[in-house]
């Protein structure tokens, strides 16, 4: 993490009772982060306070490893500096950053400082893109995971609700225990998250308040046999990269801007600490869109033969199955399977089939620099001059020229 600020500003180094200064600069500004670096969301806050900083007077920045809402290091209490950007999600942080009486800019939803300025995610905004992506993939029955613990859970269920009951769909919400309830445990939640997936009507959509929450339900509907996402699609909130992919499957995620958030906290705070007035009213930021990946990416399937199908495609389609493979595997005529294919996902069997190879194709020429022969054996198809003229049908580019075009060729 340091390697990030080196160069921009002075780095203290927290092994001892007191800060060392790698290099001492006395007129620069002290600013101290209270911001933890374990969650993507923070990452970001602190990625914004930097590019905030680039080509403006350097500040000697304090930046302590610690856990989310834990009190500051002991270095804190002794510490004399300019100014504080801090996540305040505890009685005790709030009471040692009141102790500084210094300009302080809160970046957490807790709010236990009422009367100082502070930059949030837009709430309202993450819930409706979340319902929208939902309620576009037909769910009819829609549901809220939150936790309440975190004043911004319950803002985003508040809107989600109400974005669900503007659509006229069903709605549904499980009250899970706070992660940080001293009676929280994973053994419990996991339980109750259980008995609750078994009772709502499928499919539905659920949105989770954040993506630690989405990875939970994502793993407790793999125990119950749920299938992700023709039964239960869940989209998550943060789109933190590392936990969205090792997700299974990979999960859908609103993307929160919040390296603008830390941008407009550290211009706040330079403001606050050159003497001028600052409104207190909130900086709500608005989310970037949402990253679709396969927990989502579905429509929404009344048909119990149909969705089996999909899901047996979904499955299976990149180990060289056609139709005759998937019927099978159905109760269901040809012609009939192929007339609900229609009707439900406007395409039949086969193209839906060439349309997942295609995707896991585009996936494989953008993230790997594997040649194209072995590409089309990991994809089901026999040549690679068939998945050569498949390719193109489809996109008009050559798979070559299509790895070009997205600024990954090797």
């Amino acid at each position: 993490m340091l390697g990030a600020f080196s160069g921009a500003f002075e780095i203290f180094e927290f092994n001892y009772s007191h800060p060392r200064p790698l290099a001492v600069v006395t007129s620069r500004r002290s600013v101290a982060l209270l911001i933890e670096t374990s969650n993507a969301y923070a990452r970001g806050v602190l990625e914004g306070v930097i590019e905030y900083m680039r080509g403006r007077e350097p500040w000697s920045v304090f930046l302590p490893e610690q856990e989310r809402a834990a009190r500051p290091a002991r270095w804190f209490a002794d510490w004399r500096g300019d100014g504080i950007i801090a996540r305040i999600e505890s009685e005790a942080v709030a009471e040692l950053v009141g102790q500084k009486n210094l300009p302080v800019v809160d970046v957490s939803a807790a709010r236990h400082v009422p009367n100082i300025p502070w930059v949030e995610t837009d709430d309202q905004a993450i819930a409706a893109l979340a319902a929208s992506h939902l309620i576009e993939r037909g769910f009819k029955n829609l549901a809220y995971v939150g936790d309440a613990g975190f004043n911004w859970s319950l803002w985003r269920e508040q809107h989600f609700s109400q974005a669900v009951t503007a659509a006229q769909c069903r709605y549904f919400c499980h009250a899970s225990i706070p992660r940080l309830d001293d009676a929280y445990s994973w053994d419990a939640e996991k339980e109750g998250l259980g008995r609750w997936l078994k009772s709502i009507p499928k499919p539905v959509g659920i949105m989770a308040c954040y993506d630690i929450k989405a990875q939970q339900v994502l793993d407790v509907c793999r125990e119950l046999g749920l299938a992700v996402p023709e039964q239960v699609a869940v989209i998550g909130a943060d789109n933190d990269m590392l936990l969205c992919n090792l997700s299974d499957p990979p999960l859908t995620s609103v993307i929160p801007n919040s390296r603008r958030a830390g941008f407009e906290a550290a211009q706040l705070l330079d403001r606050m600490m050159s003497g001028d007035q600052v409104a207190l009213d909130p900086v709500l930021v608005k989310p970037l869109g949402i990253e679709t990946r396969q927990s989502t990416d579905i429509l929404a399937i009344d048909d119990s033969d149909v969705a089996a199908a999909v899901r047996y495609i979904r499955e299976y389609a990149c180990d060289g199955i056609n139709v005759s493979d998937l019927l099978k595997h159905s109760t269901l005529s040809r012609r009939v399977l192929e007339s609900r294919f229609r009707k439900i996902l406007g395409c039949t069997p086969h193209q839906e089939i060439m349309r997942q190879r295609m995707t896991r194709v585009k996936q494989m020429l953008q993230e790997t620099d594997l040649p194209l022969c072995t590409i089309a054996e990991r994809t089901g198809f026999e040549h690679t001059e068939y998945l050569t003229v498949a390719f193109k049908r489809e996109t008009n580019l050559t798979p070559s020229q299509f790895r070009r075009s997205t600024g990954v060729d090797r």
